[in-house]
Parts: C-alpha cells; structure tokens; sequence
C-alpha cells in the first residue's frame, strides 16, 4: 500500500466516526455521505493533494457541500 493511500483511508476512517459521532448517522449513513460527496471524489484524487489535510479540514469541506 502506498504512502497516499494508507492516508486516504486513514482520512476516510476518521471522517466517517466525526460523521456518525457528531451528525448523529449511523456507520451506513455516515459512509454513504462520504462516498459520495465532491469532498470524497477530490479526496481520492492525490494530484488535489487534499489528503495533506486534516480530518477535521476534510469534514468541513464536507459540511459545506450543498
């Protein structure tokens, strides 16, 4: 596995737990909105470089998809 992925999926664990933490969803909800959102697309793609970024940055981006 390489170093970006292991990041990605890192990220996306950690996302999904705030998702179900703080939005109250459950773990189907929580990976549904992830998955997909714009956020998650930009996400997977390591030439936006977004998986630099925090999850608590990656959550926010997903808070503001309309």
């Amino acid at each position: 596995m390489s170093k970006e992925s292991y990041m990605i999926e890192s990220l996306t664990r950690d996302v999904i737990v705030r998702l179900m933490e703080d939005d109250g969803l459950s773990m189907r909800e929580a990976m549904d909105k992830l998955y997909n959102s714009k956020t998650f697309n930009s996400l997977t793609r390591t030439e936006t470089g977004l998986y630099f970024q925090s999850a608590s940055y990656i959550y926010d981006e997903l808070s503001q998809e309309k």
